[in-house]
């Protein structure tokens, strides 16, 4: 073999040898593994409401609802007693207008959940005033309240708002025990009449009960519950 033909192979190995280093160098590298995705962050708690900071934030309720939460005039809510959660339910309905009240939307347009759950909490740790049934309508309140009428398909009031009228705030029913008889039949007719707080299925239940109710039976059971002593039993008094 020639000294030339050597050298000319030679030279062509180098070239293919120099071609696949370059070719090594210039290849893509293998994609690098995904990150992994951070946590999602722990879901937060419920909102829990401070009586203390409530205490301030509900002073201007006070002119309505009584600075306790017992208002003298009886076309107001009494608000004393009743539970938390409830509380701040209807403010966030107020505040979103699902639930109508000129007064009550202006009250709420600036409140915070936070602020909703504080002047829960400060109205949930007062104590409702008791007060009185009217005695020629305790018979039947009591029976619609505690047993409801199969005929007319109405359930007993109790199943829901408890047998003294206490409600029960992790279902999301409202304390009723002592709440005022004009305010009580007043909210049953409007119901009645097609009014609802809300689109979720608890601002269904009570208009579809309250239309199967006449206007005798809804002051009956106004009365009624107007006479429950959340405090100390379910004794009614007359008046």
């Amino acid at each position: 073999m020639s000294f030339r033909r050597v050298f000319v192979q030679s030279l062509l190995a180098l070239t293919a040898l120099a071609a696949g280093a370059a070719q090594a160098q210039t290849a893509p590298s293998e994609p690098a593994a995904p990150a992994h995705a951070e946590a999602a962050p722990a879901h937060a708690g419920p909102i829990l409401g401070d009586a203390k900071a409530g205490e301030s934030k509900s002073a201007a309720c006070g002119a309505c609802h009584g600075i306790d939460g017992n208002p003298t005039d009886k076309q107001y809510p009494k608000l004393a007693g009743q539970n938390e959660a409830y509380i701040a339910r209807q403010i966030t309905l107020f505040k979103s207008q699902k639930r109508q009240n000129p007064i009550m939307m202006g009250f709420a347009a600036t409140l915070s959940e936070q602020d909703m759950h504080d002047i829960g909490a400060y109205f949930a740790g007062k104590t409702s005033l008791p007060g009185v049934a009217d005695d020629k309508l305790v018979e039947r309140g009591q029976a619609l309240y505690r047993a409801g009428d199969v005929k007319l398909g109405v359930p007993a009031c109790m199943a829901c708002h408890g047998p003294d009228g206490r409600g029960m705030a992790g279902a999301g029913f409202p304390q009723l025990g002592g709440q005022w008889t004009d305010y009580v039949a007043t909210k049953l007719k409007d119901w009645k009449a097609g009014t609802t707080w809300g689109d979720d299925a608890n601002a269904k239940v009570m208009p579809a009960i309250a239309q199967k109710l006449g206007d005798a039976d809804i002051n009956a059971i106004a009365s009624y519950v107007e006479g429950l002593h959340t405090a100390a039993g379910t004794q009614t008094a007359a008046k």
